[in-house]
């Protein structure tokens, strides 16, 4: 579980500088190699776990564990998720983030994921949701998508979801999924410091 999580930071870690920080890539491999770059953050499988417990009897619970700024470029959030068993109307809608990209790691369960294409009856969550808050930045909600790209996805699958991108499960197939959420932050917009209490 700890591979599979530091594992995961480090594709993060590498996608963005990589892809969004091309200058600092410059500056950081001209240092020394012995000058620190930054502090490392854990996040522990039981702090995880204690998460999934305590929203047990919830049918979705989506849970920030941390929110870091790192090197002061950009904020990275750490959550974990869990939803019930779903399927065809009970599963609700979808929803887009305008500025987070979020990376899904199933830890459990079997579901359907969709993604891309286009939702009706959109509305924005409100400024002072949590959602907007503490989770995902100006986010949209809306209908069932249409049009979008379908996945099975179970225990150990990796999904990155780019910004502005609807995002809906349209089934879940065991009794639960849970995943680890890595949101990644380039405008800075999630709460530095935050930990879930």
């Amino acid at each position: 579980m700890h591979k599979s999580i530091f594992t995961l930071l480090a594709i993060v870690f590498a996608l963005s500088i990589t892809n969004k920080f091309p200058a600092q890539r410059q500056s950081t491999q001209s240092l020394a190699p012995h000058q620190p770059r930054g502090t490392a953050t854990d996040v522990s499988s039981a702090e995880i776990q204690s998460l999934v417990q305590k929203t047990a009897a919830d049918r979705i619970s989506d849970q920030a564990i941390r929110v870091v700024s790192i090197n002061g470029e950009y904020n990275l959030g750490v959550g974990v998720v869990h939803r019930a068993k779903t399927s065809g109307a009970q599963a609700g809608g979808g929803i887009e983030h305008s500025q987070i990209t979020e990376i899904y790691h199933v830890m459990e369960g079997n579901a359907t994921l969709v993604t891309g294409g286009s939702m009706d009856n959109l509305s924005e969550f409100p400024a002072d949701h949590p959602v907007v808050t503490v989770l995902n930045g100006p986010s949209t909600r809306g209908g069932p998508i249409q049009n979008g790209v379908s996945r099975k996805i179970g225990p150990g699958d990796v999904v990155i979801i780019p910004p502005n991108t609807p995002h809906w499960f349209s089934e879940i197939t065991s009794d639960q999924i849970v995943y680890l959420v890595v949101r990644v932050d380039p405008h800075k917009i999630l709460p530095a410091g935050y930990v879930a209490k």
